[in-house]
C-alpha cells in the first residue's frame, strides 16, 4: 500500500516571522488522519524571516533532527552546545530527561529555510545529547545516503530510535532503491524538484507513505532531493 499526501494537503501556519508546512499534527493545526507515520511524529517544513528566531523553550522524550536547506540555523541549548548548521548539516538532538534551546535565523537578508523532523524515541528518561554531521552533495549524487540510524552505521549520526533516514539527490537517469523488511513502514519526503516514488510522479513538499511494501523505487528525478524514512510499525 502506499499513499500520497499532497504539499498543498498540509497544516501550514504563517506567524510573519515564522511561515511552517505541518505534514503532521502540529500546534494549532490537527488531523486526526494525520497525526504521525509509525514512529515518525513531526515533519515541519519552517521558513526562518532574517534575524528573527525560536526564543529558548523545552523538549523531553523525543528525537529531533534539523536539515537545513537554506541559510544558517543558529542552535543554543541548556547543554552548552552552541553551533552554526548550514545545508548540508545534519543534526540530532536527543531531548532525553529535558533540554532547553533557541533556534535562530543571525542573517540580516537571508531566510533560514529547514526542515525539523521528530522521531518517538524506543527509549524514555536517557540523558540528553547532542551531535551534528556533514553529508555534502557529492556523498548523496544518485543514491540514498544514510545520515541517521539507531547504531550511527556508516557515519550517520545516532539516534535513539528504531528508525533509519536517507537523503539522496537524484537527476536525470539516476536511481536509487531502498529495500523494507516485513512489518516496516517507510516515508518518503520530496525536498524540493520531482521524481518518481514506485511509478507516481511526487514534487517538492509531497510525500509518500508506504506500508507492506518490500521497496522503495526512486526514479525520474528532476533537480529532486528526497528524505526515506525505514520506520518502526
Amino acid at each position: 500500500m502506499m499513499n500520497i499526501r499532497r504539499a498543498e494537503a498540509r497544516g501550514y501556519a504563517d506567524h510573519g516571522w515564522l511561515k511552517s508546512f505541518h505534514s503532521f499534527s502540529f500546534a494549532d493545526y490537527f488531523d486526526p488522519a494525520w497525526m504521525g507515520w509509525g514512529n515518525l511524529r513531526v515533519i515541519n517544513e519552517d521558513r526562518i524571516a532574517p534575524g528573527t528566531g525560536f526564543g529558548a523553550h523545552s523538549h523531553r522524550d523525543m528525537e529531533i533532527i534539523s536539515y537545513v536547506l537554506q541559510g544558517n540555523l543558529a542552535h543554543k541549548d541548556s547543554m552548552g552546545n552552541v553551533k552554526g548548521i548550514p545545508p548540508g548539516d545534519v543534526q540530532r538532538m536527543s531531548a532525553g530527561t529535558g533540554v532547553r534551546h533557541s533556534e535562530f535565523n543571525h542573517a540580516p537578508d537571508q531566510t533560514t529555510h529547514f526542515l525539523q523532523i521528530w522521531i518517538e524515541p524506543n527509549q524514555r528518561g536517557i540523558g540528553p545529547s547532542y551531535e551534528q554531521k556533514s553529508f555534502p552533495a557529492e556523498q548523496k549524487r544518485g543514491r540514498l545516503r544514510l545520515v541517521a540510524s539507531p547504531d550511527g552505521a556508516d557515519g550517520s549520526v545516532t539516534i535513539h530510535a528504531d528508525a533509519a533516514l536517507y537523503a539522496g539527490l537524484l537527476d536525470g537517469v539516476e536511481t536509487a532503491e531502498l529495500a523494507l523488511a516485513p512489518g516496516r513502514k517507510g516515508y518518503v519526503h520530496v525536498v524540493q524538484g520531482e521524481l518518481d516514488i514506485n511509478g507516481q510522479r511526487l514534487k517538492g513538499g509531497d510525500a509518500a507513505v508506504l506500508a507492506d511494501e518490500p521497496l522503495i523505487a526512486l526514479a525520474g528525478g528532476r533537480q529532486a532531493e528526497v528524505l526515506v524514512f525505514d520506520l518502526a510499525a
